[in-house]
């Protein structure tokens, strides 16, 4: 998604001079379109992720709108306490631009996964999270929410050739988007990892499970509304995310459940555990997990039959 980031972010900059970017040494072969046009407006900090949020703090809080990229981990748990206390706790439009969500960076290790990124920012009112699917549905959030005047998180996948079937970049704020329509289970999924549910679903499909296949992609705030609105047309949902099983999508739909009172069986697949030091390429860690296609769909179909 990171090419569909820049073009986006370079069409905003040539209408609104206000917007900046800014990166801790990352994003080479990426991030160029931006910074040839407008030299003036990019800022490569170095490595310190926590002078780079102080910077857009201030650039914020003189009136323009910094984007601040880089790796998942580094764009949010290095300068953490710099996020909470600047555009966080002043309300100042600081976008930060975290790539690689889950496992795409697989090979780097336990350091570059990004696991715990959505959880840590939904404990604040006014941090939006945003946690599109593909690059054409980055764009398109980027073009409806870049004049929020509060902070924003955005949850960007590393890859630039993922495009999630049936979605063809659509978002409205508030809403879910959902690519398969079904009637047995509802699967509520959020960022990259939505191909593999939509995969898991066309594998149900040929068992005889119908699963609708719904994507959440503001993660703060959720889509409360619209998730009850689907969740009653079924008796069970699960969520997929590649994020720790807790503070995430699952929790956040648990939330939901438990106060609206709605009866149904909740599944939720996600991280479970810190790797106990093993690491390997995205399909492998995918698969350990059981976040790949072949897993969702085996593990879905026995849950799902249990039913009595």
């Amino acid at each position: 998604m990171r090419k569909a980031l820049v073009e986006a972010l370079v069409s905003l900059a040539r209408n609104d001079p206000r917007i900046v970017l800014l990166t801790g040494d990352l994003g080479y072969s990426v991030i160029e379109p931006f910074q040839e046009e407008f030299p003036d407006r990019f800022y490569n900090v170095g490595v310190a992720e926590q002078n780079m949020v102080g910077i857009s703090t201030g650039l914020a809080e003189s009136g323009l709108i910094p984007y601040v990229y880089s790796i998942v981990t580094f764009a949010t748990l290095r300068p953490y306490e710099f996020i909470r206390n600047g555009p966080i706790l002043h309300q100042l439009p600081v976008r930060i631009i975290g790539v690689g969500g889950g496992f795409d960076y697989g090979t780097a290790g336990p350091t570059h996964h990004g696991l715990e990124d959505v959880g840590i920012f939904r404990h604040y009112p006014g941090m939006d999270i945003f946690t599109p699917a593909d690059g054409e549905q980055l764009q398109t959030i980027m073009q409806k929410n870049w004049e929020n005047p509060g902070p924003a998180y955005y949850r960007v996948g590393k890859f630039d050739d993922l495009k999630v079937p049936g979605l063809g970049g659509r978002y409205e704020p508030g809403q879910l988007d959902t690519v398969i329509q079904g009637t047995d289970v509802l699967i509520l999924t959020m960022g990259g990892i939505a191909v593999e549910a939509v995969s898991a679903a066309d594998q149900l499909r040929e068992l005889g499970i119908s699963a609708q296949v719904s994507l959440v992609s503001q993660m703060n705030p959720m889509p409360g509304e619209a998730i009850l609105e689907s969740l009653a047309d079924f008796t069970q949902v699960c969520t997929v995310e590649a994020h720790f099983i807790t503070g995430g999508l699952g929790s956040g739909v648990a939330e939901i459940i438990a106060e609206s009172g709605h009866y149904c069986r909740l599944k939720r697949f996600g991280i479970g555990t810190m790797g106990a030091g093993k690491t390997g390429g995205y399909r492998y860690l995918l698969s350990r997990s059981g976040l790949d296609a072949d897993s969702l769909c085996s593990e879905i179909a026995a849950w799902v039959r249990t039913v009595s």
